[in-house]
């Protein structure tokens, strides 16, 4: 029995400039649903053509909610078949929700609040778990020539209705993001329940099999009401230096090991450094070696000394300040007015109070942050009890004489020293990672000196 199709209607064709290059677009429209067809190169026989069907996400696409990882996808596929230079995006209309619309994903959303997963918020609103087809998504491509297919997707229904409606997949190209600790139910429901193949990558594991998925080593995020949950991570030789004795740090990790890094900053709200560590190294501290978003970059500086030029002040990632009230108010007003957010905290003896900051930064929405350092920063977290979870890079290298990651914690006697329980111990490349989690204790010593994240530092000489 012959099968009637209904065949899309081309609206538009045009070029579109894009942060990807230009991609030649065709608008169609199929059953009151609009769809476009964003290719590079040249479709010729419509044989092997890279793919990627890409469902209508507002939320995630346009406003980069970290709820789920469809803005990561979507700019990942575009990276992918620029790079190939051949290639289709389609983007399509009508999908919002796996199906619901807009209006009925919120409310999903707030089921999902309330306790019930992807899938059982749609049900509870008389919905399927999806509703797509992707039937409409495959006649576009039939309309464009296209008739075999390497597909960018992780979700094996896309994969069914394409070769169901005539369009041979001839392979699958797995799109894993870094999962977000606001994501990672969302994406572990996907996998167990609708069968997605690994929307987080591969898991760690105990050896030597390469670490991706991250969830092992960030551990369980539960922030407080009076602050965000803290994962203080560094990377350090064997005897202990997170850079040599006049401030080298670049790099002490392999490339594996700063990958991991990267994906730690992707799951986290926010990536927290100190004033010498911007005057320094001058990080970026966004994420470039995994798909994943960048977290708000947080500096704490007490008397505002960033440089103008900093690179966290730059565009790429939003910044935040976290200064005190006596730094200068004109110096405010100038960063405010280039976009950066400040946040103002009393000022006292140690300068930036990490308590007060991580207060105030919970007070913004903040739930995860982490902790990159520099030593200070890192030895001022640990002495006021605001670690909730320890991660450690040890590289195979020996420094001797350097900076220490930890500092003077005041103990004195081995049965008070700072515990750490729960390890799990990881392979990544030539580096040992270790993360356990910071047994409950108060402050190390009540009193104790610790220096202050905003303390003047020795700047580094310039490297040749």
């Amino acid at each position: 029995m012959s099968v009637t199709r209904i065949a899309p209607s081309e609206i538009a064709r045009l070029t579109l400039p894009t942060p990807f290059g230009e991609w030649q677009t065709s608008g169609f429209e199929w059953e009151g649903s609009v769809h476009l067809c964003m290719w590079r190169g040249e479709i010729g026989d419509g044989e092997d053509v890279l793919v990627r069907l890409h469902s209508e996400c507002l939320t995630g696409d346009a406003l980069g909610s970290l709820r789920c990882d469809c803005g990561i996808q979507l700019r990942q596929a575009f990276r992918v078949i620029a790079a190939e230079g051949r290639g289709i995006v389609v983007y399509s209309t009508g999908h919002e929700g796996r199906g619901i619309g807009l209006a009925d994903k919120l409310r999903a959303y707030m089921l999902q609040d309330d306790g019930l997963d992807t899938l059982e918020a749609n049900e509870h609103l008389g919905f399927p778990a999806d509703g797509r087809t992707f039937a409409d998504a495959t006649e576009c491509l039939r309309a464009m020539g296209v008739r075999s297919v390497r597909l960018l997707s992780n979700n094996p229904n896309k994969a069914r209705a394409l070769n169901d409606g005539g369009v041979r997949v001839l392979g699958v190209v797995g799109l894993p993001t870094s999962a977000h600790a606001r994501n990672r139910r969302y994406l572990t429901t996907k996998q167990t329940r609708m069968h997605h193949a690994a929307p987080m990558g591969f898991p760690l594991v105990d050896g030597v099999a390469p670490p991706v998925e991250i969830g092992s080593l960030l551990g369980v995020v539960r922030p407080s009401a009076a602050r965000p949950y803290v994962a203080v991570k560094y990377a350090q030789s064997i005897d202990g230096r997170i850079a040599t004795a006049n401030g080298d740090s670049r790099w002490i990790s392999g490339e594996e090991e700063r990958r991991i890094a990267h994906a730690l900053r992707a799951s986290c709200d926010a990536v927290v450094v100190g004033i010498g560590t911007i005057l320094n190294d001058d990080p970026q501290l966004t994420v470039r070696m995994v798909p994943g978003a960048s977290p708000i970059r947080v500096v704490l500086d007490s008397m505002l000394r960033i440089p103008d030029d900093a690179r966290v002040l730059a565009d790429d990632a939003a910044t935040t300040i976290v200064t005190t009230d006596a730094s200068p108010t004109e110096r405010r007003r100038e960063l405010r007015r280039r976009g950066i957010s400040i946040v103002l905290v009393p000022a006292g003896r140690d300068g930036v109070d990490p308590v007060k900051a991580f207060g105030a930064l919970r007070a913004t929405g903040i739930q995860s942050l982490l902790v990159e350092g520099g030593g200070r920063v890192i030895t001022s977290v640990l002495s006021h009890a605001l670690a909730d979870r320890l991660i450690v890079g040890v590289a195979p290298r020996v420094l001797g004489s350097g900076t220490d990651a930890v500092r003077d914690l005041g103990v004195t006697e081995v049965s008070r020293a700072l515990r750490v329980e729960g390890w799990s111990v990881h392979l990544a490349g030539e580096d040992v990672l270790l993360a356990g989690d910071v047994a409950s204790v108060g402050p190390i010593r009540a009193g104790a000196r610790v220096a202050r994240p905003g303390a003047p530092v020795r700047r580094r000489a310039s490297r040749p």
